[in-house]
C-alpha cells in the first residue's frame, strides 16, 4: 500500500453515489506534504518523458500541477470554467461533464498559453469517467500540441475513464487506483 492509499484509508470518507471525500487533505484543505509526495511520485513515473508545460482544470488539480511545474521547471496552465472580464482574448474551448458537480462545464484556455510546440503533462486530482481529462486533451489538440502523459492522484478504477484513456493509447499514471468502495461499510479496495 502506498502513501496516498494509506492517507485515503485514514482520512477519507465514502459518500453515497460513489463519491470519495478527501477534501481535508487534497481538494479543499491542501496538505502540502501529500501534494509534494504525489508530485514526486508522478515525476518519477514519467522519468524520461519530455514535458514543457503542465495543464490541469480548475480548481482541485492546480496544487498538484503547480508542484509538478516546479519539479519540471515549466509553466503551469489551468483550464478555466467561467469567464471573467479579463478573459476576452481568443480561446480554445471544450466541454466536460463533472462527475462531482453533476453538470456540464464549458472549459477554456486562452490561446497564448497553449502552442503547437507544447508537450503537455495533463494532471488532475481525480479521474472518474474521464470527461475532464478528455476536455483537456481536446484543448491540447486544438492548439496543435501533444499530450506527453496524464498524471492522476486518485483514479476510480471501477469507472470507465482510466480504461478508455489507456485504450486510446495515452500514457496514464495514477498514484492510487480504487477498485471498489462501499459507503455503507466505509471500505475501499485498491488495485494491486
Amino acid at each position: 500500500m502506498n502513501f496516498l492509499e494509506e492517507r485515503i484509508l485514514t482520512d477519507g470518507t465514502i459518500m453515497e453515489g460513489n463519491v470519495l471525500k478527501i477534501d481535508n487533505f487534497l481538494n479543499h484543505q491542501i496538505d502540502i506534504g501529500i501534494i509534494r509526495q504525489i508530485a514526486y511520485e508522478l515525476k518519477r513515473r514519467f522519468e524520461g518523458i519530455e514535458v514543457n508545460k503542465v495543464l490541469t482544470i480548475e480548481a482541485s488539480g492546480i496544487a498538484i500541477a503547480t508542484m509538478l511545474g516546479h519539479l519540471y521547471d515549466v509553466p503551469v496552465v489551468f483550464a478555466k470554467k467561467s469567464e471573467t472580464v479579463n478573459s476576452t482574448d481568443a480561446k480554445y474551448v471544450s466541454q466536460a461533464y463533472s462527475f462531482t458537480h453533476k453538470k456540464l462545464n464549458k472549459v477554456f484556455v486562452s490561446r497564448p498559453y497553449l502552442h503547437d510546440t507544447d508537450r503537455v503533462l495533463i494532471v488532475d486530482d481525480f479521474l472518474a469517467d474521464g470527461q475532464a481529462t478528455h476536455a483537456l486533451i481536446d484543448l491540447v489538440h486544438q492548439a496543435g500540441g501533444r499530450v506527453a502523459a496524464i498524471g492522476i492522484a486518485v483514479e476510480k478504477g471501477q469507472q470507465k475513464g482510466g480504461r478508455l484513456l489507456r485504450e486510446e493509447g495515452y500514457r496514464l499514471e495514477s498514484v492510487a487506483i480504487i477498485e471498489e468502495m462501499d459507503w455503507k461499510t466505509q471500505t475501499i479496495r485498491f488495485r494491486e
